[in-house]
């Protein structure tokens, strides 16, 4: 798994470190992918009942990484759907989605 993790963010930064908008999107929530997996591989797999009140058993599972990665997985979806709706703005307006176009001119 931490190779797969690793492979995740070798390939989300090699996005993000390149010209095209789109391109610089897709790698940030590549990057998210990688995180949520990381979490995952980090809570580990624990045996044992659910975490109720009033339940039977010792040992129980430990719910924090499900919820971390479930709160990861939303705010991923909501940064990459505004990002998508600024760089389709940004390209509607500039006509491009190259960042050397994208930064202005170089006299300013």
């Amino acid at each position: 798994m931490a190779v797969t993790v690793g492979f995740l963010f070798t390939i989300g930064t090699y996005l993000v470190l390149t010209k095209s908008l789109i391109r610089i999107i897709l790698g940030t929530s590549i990057i998210g992918h990688g995180v949520n997996l990381l979490i995952l591989t980090m809570g580990g797999l624990k045996t044992g009942g659910p975490p109720l009140l009033g339940a039977d058993g010792l040992s129980f599972t430990d719910a924090l990484p499900q919820a971390l990665i479930l709160t990861a997985i939303v705010i991923n979806f909501a940064v990459t759907a505004l990002f998508l709706v600024l760089g389709y703005r940004a390209y509607k307006t500039l006509r491009s989605d190259d960042m050397e176009q994208l930064r202005g001119i170089e006299d300013e």
